[in-house]
């Protein structure tokens, strides 16, 4: 059984102006999130600025957010490296923690063969009882889970149950559906590809667009899951201009300054990331205010 169905947040990680994560932001980005419909809450991804994070920091913030959800909706903790050490101690912290799944990206600038990958993927997975969510997102980590992987780790390893597809390559993405036969849960990683991914079998997203828009998100994949195909393609549709302004510079810059507009949080950024570019922002602004968010 997956994890969850629907719209899952790949949540930001609030900081203060001086760069230490804001909890009490945080705190209310969650109970907007769960307010607002959301399926799921995957925190310490790559929204989230994992990347970033001391190793006690990433584990306070995944504590912080399984204490404040209340499995109220499931948590999965982003706890991936490419250090397969590392994700182990990462992946039992969250464990103990009671993080309801994981999500693993794949071992970034290690380069791994798909041999590589599949054993550091089942050492990981085998090291927790928690179910397991891969996360393909090759333009980061210039690594690709080719589809026959994908596959064979949900096959072999009990409690490896699906992956973000993060690839853009809808043809790689409609084999892996055709391979997995159903034995794969599939989830975007792009929330301009939500319909089209859901129509190869897709059972949700994991999606940037959510922290701003949760409710919306949601119906897009609930109305799809109902059968309301039109409905929900109309709101694929509708949210495509405020989707590419949320990725006009590198996630989760956007967000973050969006989620700054709204009121809601500082929008401070770790670096190497940096403030966004002044005409990108009239961009979001616009974007936002068409859709209705701001």
């Amino acid at each position: 059984m997956a994890i969850f169905k629907g719209a899952g947040v790949a949540i930001v990680t609030p900081m203060q102006k001086n760069g230490d994560v804001d909890y009490e932001r945080f705190r209310e980005l969650i109970e907007f999130q769960i307010r607002g419909g959301v399926d799921a809450i995957i925190v310490c991804g790559t929204t989230g600025e994992s990347s970033t994070l001391t190793h006690d920091e990433h584990l306070d913030v995944i504590r912080y957010c399984v204490e404040t959800v209340k499995h109220r909706v499931p948590v999965v903790a982003g706890t991936g490296s490419n250090c397969t050490e590392t994700a182990i101690y990462l992946s039992q912290k969250a464990q103990e923690y009671g993080a309801d799944g994981l999500l693993l990206v794949s071992p970034y600038y290690n380069k791994a063969t798909q041999n590589g990958l599949y054993a550091h993927f089942k050492a990981v997975a085998d090291s927790v009882k928690l179910p397991v969510i891969l996360y393909n997102v090759p333009s980061r980590t210039g690594c690709n889970i080719q589809p026959e992987t994908v596959v064979r780790l949900c096959r072999d390893v009990e409690n490896i149950v699906g992956v973000k597809e993060a690839s853009s390559d809808i043809a790689q993405i409609s084999r892996l559906a055709a391979l997995a036969d159903g034995d794969v849960d599939i989830y975007s990683g792009n929330d301009n590809e939500i319909v089209p991914i859901m129509a190869l079998g897709g059972v949700g997203v994991i999606s940037v667009l959510a922290n701003v828009a949760p409710g919306q998100t949601h119906d897009i994949c609930r109305k799809f899951m109902d059968g309301d195909l039109e409905g929900s393609l109309k709101e694929q549709l509708r949210a495509m201009e405020l989707c590419g302004a949320l990725f006009c510079e590198v996630n989760p810059i956007p967000v973050k300054k969006a989620l700054e507009l709204m009121g809601m949080i500082d929008g401070t950024l770790r670096m190497p990331l940096s403030e966004m570019e002044p005409a990108n922002v009239e961009r979001l602004k616009t974007a936002m205010k068409a859709y209705g968010i701001l």
